[in-house]
């Protein structure tokens, strides 16, 4: 079994992948999903915890040389703060809007102009938050290294909008290796993977039905 799908196993284990074809997630994107995957469930398995954090930090190494660890507000957050205290190195988050208060700060942390910053998110769908937060770092002064997150869906649109920023981005695992490994171990069933496969072929579309 290669990484993705261990990793992809242990989050179907732990039930952070949530199934419902006929009353559909909303994102935050308003994108409507027949899948929901929460990585936030991982915080509570201690040997997931340990194999996401270790997963993360060698796969961390495809960024070259990086100073400083940021998390996405808020998921991204506990698992960037992991695996910065594994790598030893500086952590940071990057909120979503700046505070209303105090500093009014969007970046909270210590980053100093030129530090080159991994940043971590728990999942990738269309890449908005992750784009907003990369910009927020170079506004700050910082060099983007790179996104690493735990799970993409592998959107196309995510694809490009990546490409347009010249952000490279890694996971860990993705929505392909994540339904195969479910339909292997009975967390679906073959009807089911018929729903997801036309979802990810048009997610906007398969959402209208719903709307």
């Amino acid at each position: 079994m290669d990484i993705a799908e261990e990793v992809a196993r242990n989050l179907l284990e732990i039930k952070a992948v949530k199934l419902s074809p006929q009353d559909p997630f909303t994102w935050a994107s308003g994108i409507l999903s027949p899948i929901y995957c929460d990585n936030r469930v991982a915080l509570s398995y201690p040997e997931v915890r340990t194999f996401l954090k270790n997963s993360m930090a060698a796969a961390s190494r495809a960024f070259g040389d990086f100073d400083v660890v940021a998390g996405v507000a808020t998921a991204g957050i506990p698992h960037g703060a992991l695996l910065a205290d594994v790598l030893g190195k500086p952590f940071i988050y990057v909120r979503s809007s700046a505070k209303d208060h105090g500093r009014r700060n969007k970046i909270e942390g210590a980053l100093q102009v030129g530090q080159r910053v991994l940043v971590i998110e728990d999942l990738i769908s269309t890449g908005g938050s992750c784009l907003a937060a990369t910009d927020a770092v170079q506004d700050a002064g910082g060099v983007v290294a790179g996104v690493l997150a735990i799970f993409q869906y592998g959107f196309p649109k995510a694809q490009t909008a990546f490409a347009e920023k010249k952000i490279r981005f890694g996971t860990l695992t993705d929505y392909d290796t994540l339904v195969q490994e479910a339909l292997k171990t009975g967390y679906i069933t073959a009807q089911d993977l018929l729903t997801l496969k036309k979802w990810r072929e048009n997610p906007e579309g398969w959402g209208a039905l719903y709307a």
